[in-house]
């Protein structure tokens, strides 16, 4: 096939290019290579863009621009959709960004396919375990229950867990699927939810197979490390080979579903030839929920840097406690199951760190930043 990788010289869409490659399709990459995540000068500073030079078509372009739409979308017969503004945190304050970006871009993609004459029969969009807000709990009052964002008074009280609105017990954390009740506590979130809704629902009256990803938190060698907005382990990592202290928001119990860029990969080439996959949603993940704090002791173990960790009880408005994947319907349609264990994946990730020059730190301005705003407590 002739497919097109929005966002492709990214983490996901670099890796995922090379991988078709290898299976003989023909790639194009439009990517604006946004100085957050290849630094000021791709050619030199973006290993991920240096990785796809010369092995595909790119297209240097914003998914907003509709020129750069109208120069690749000719002769495609897929489209992978990963092009995304993707800071949590920073959403809450750079809401026209994200929205103009996440959904207006996505909307100039289905409007072109909805009135010009394309051979595009498959779009698979990346979507987000944020969708979801909090994950799937269950109450010994209430049964199964999606809670709410927490109340700022229980978390300045330390009270993090969600907890049942009738008992005021904390909940018991369930593996979220497909059918939980989506709510996101994001304007990412909001976002990403609206562009898989856009997709399904576009082209599924145009006759396109469309399928929507829900990943979970991917990580893996390759991953920006100098970006200080996403991705919890490229954030420690750049923290402790600079020395510098980390801080662990809430008690640092809160857990994250961590899922390795292969099986990643793995999962969106099985969405792009499945016709099964069309017209649903996948959670994709590793299935397996995973403590932050312990995160951060295996990263100090491994990079030999004895820096102090902090855990500090501060947290950011917005974040969730717990959300990690059942993996059930991925399964059963996709015949998707990850081969890469977290105790695997982080020694290979930080494998990779160990070899890559150490990058500036500025992760405390953009906790600054969200502390004018209200946001970082």
């Amino acid at each position: 096939m002739n497919i097109l990788i929005t966002g492709g010289a990214g983490f996901i869409g670099s890796n995922l290019a090379l991988h078709l490659i290898k299976l003989g399709h023909e790639l194009t990459i439009l990517d604006n290579l946004s100085p957050q995540i290849h630094g000021s000068d791709p050619s030199t500073t973006s290993p991920l863009f240096q990785s796809i030079q010369g092995k595909v078509r790119f297209v240097r372009g914003s998914v907003t621009d509709i020129a750069a739409w109208e120069s690749v979308l000719p002769g495609q017969h897929a489209i992978v959709h990963l092009a995304a503004e993707t800071g949590t945190g920073q959403s809450m304050y750079e809401i026209k960004r994200y929205v103009d970006v996440n959904i207006g871009g996505t909307g100039l993609m289905l409007d072109l396919l909805a009135n010009g004459k394309y051979s595009v029969n498959k779009v698979v969009v990346a979507s987000s375990r944020s969708i979801y807000g909090e994950g799937k709990y269950h109450s010994s009052a209430l049964g199964v229950i999606y809670p709410e964002a927490r109340k700022d008074e229980d978390m300045q009280a330390g009270r993090f867990e969600p907890l049942c609105p009738q008992t005021g017990e904390p909940l018991i954390l369930m593996a979220t699927d497909e059918e939980s009740k989506i709510h996101p506590s994001s304007v990412y979130g909001i976002t990403k939810q609206n562009q898989e809704q856009m997709v399904l629902t576009v082209c599924k009256s145009l006759g396109i197979g469309a399928t929507a990803l829900r990943y979970q938190n991917v990580y893996g060698p390759g991953q920006s490390l100098s970006n200080p907005y996403t991705g919890i382990l490229s954030i420690f990592s750049t923290r402790i080979k600079n020395g510098n202290e980390l801080n662990i928001f809430e008690d640092g119990k809160e857990s994250r579903d961590f899922v390795f860029i292969d099986d990643v990969v793995a999962a969106t080439t099985l969405a792009l030839n499945n016709d099964e996959a069309n017209g649903e949603v996948f959670g994709i993940g590793s299935g397996v929920a995973t403590e932050v704090f312990s995160v951060a002791q295996l990263l100090v173990n491994y990079y030999g840097v004895d820096v102090p960790i902090k855990v500090t009880g501060a947290y950011r408005l917005g974040d969730i406690r717990h959300n990690y994947a059942d993996l059930g319907k991925a399964k059963r349609l996709l015949n998707f199951e990850p081969k890469v264990s977290f105790d695997l994946g982080i020694r290979r990730f930080a494998s990779w760190v160990n070899d890559q020059t150490v990058q500036a730190d500025s992760y405390d301005a953009s906790i600054s930043e969200m502390r004018l705003r209200g946001l970082y407590k």
